[in-house]
């Protein structure tokens, strides 16, 4: 069987990846001199409680190459295919991490794949490839799976301030102060791996059924659209997020995931959007 690799950026519940036992790398989240590994030194509670008290925005980091050794070892032992779906390499160095360590066993079938995208769309590529696996197809299969839902995700999203974005190079700092100024809200999107603007309305409110309005103009329907909403502090607004869209596009299972520590750095506290493939 093939083995798949997650990390921490794919936001899906740590029981969850353990119930399915997809074995997980933690991003790596830096306050200072203090380094923290996303998955079990900080949690997203911790994480938002150390944000909230620091003078100075966290940095983040891939993971290291080493953190992969054990999975790649266990694959080498079984004889076993491995195929690790990763964050976009245009905004994480996780891709090039794994590369690096897949450098070191190569009698072993490692692929690397840039899923050029994060969070919930990216963990429903993970559990799509663990079904295919768990399914008996082969890495060759579920990576052409893989390549060819990746140009058709999108991830639109609302962020409460720009200033972490910003701050971490991931958004223009002109771009934050023309939001400032106009005092509107920026709908964002992932696009070709990056964070770019989408449009803008005047409030939050507007901002939301505008999200509802693309999900129904863009997402397809049916299970395939692997339909997913993200959040970090706003369960509630992204629980009645999901009753709407239940109202509206026909996908019976709307999962919501938490952003992790190391996606929550950029997005910054209140963040929240929608993933799906077209």
């Amino acid at each position: 069987m093939t083995i798949i690799v997650a990390d921490t950026t794919c936001g899906l519940p740590r029981d969850l990846l353990a119930k399915r036992g997809i074995p997980t790398v933690p991003q790596v989240v830096i306050f200072g001199e203090e380094s923290f590994h996303d998955d079990k030194d900080l949690d997203t509670a911790a994480f938002l409680q150390k944000l909230k008290a620091s003078k100075t925005l966290p940095k983040t980091a891939a993971p290291e190459p080493p953190l992969y050794f054990p999975i790649f070892e266990e694959a080498k032992e079984k004889g076993e295919s491995v195929v690790v779906v990763a964050p976009t390499g245009k905004a994480s160095g996780t891709v090039r991490s794994a590369q690096t360590a897949a450098q070191e066993y190569p009698g072993v079938d490692i692929r690397v794949v840039d899923s050029l995208t994060i969070s919930c769309n990216l963990g429903s590529l993970v559990l799509l490839a663990d079904d295919m696996a768990k399914a008996g197809k082969s890495a060759d299969e579920i990576v052409a799976k893989l390549n060819e839902l990746i140009p058709r995700g999108r991830i639109y999203f609302l962020v409460d301030t720009l200033e972490y974005l910003a701050k971490g190079g991931r958004i223009g700092g002109a771009k934050r102060l023309v939001a400032e100024l106009l005092e509107v809200k920026p709908i964002l999107q992932v696009k070709d791996g990056q964070v770019e603007a989408f449009e803008q309305q005047r409030t939050k409110k507007r901002a939301l059924a505008r999200l509802v309005e693309v999900v129904t103009e863009q997402c397809p329907g049916g299970e395939s659209a692997h339909l997913c909403v993200l959040q970090v502090e706003a369960e509630k607004e992204a629980e009645a997020l999901v009753e709407e869209l239940k109202s509206k596009v026909n996908v019976p299972h709307i999962p919501i995931y938490e952003l992790p520590p190391a996606i929550v750095v950029h997005a910054g506290p209140r963040a929240m959007g929608v993933g799906f493939f077209i």
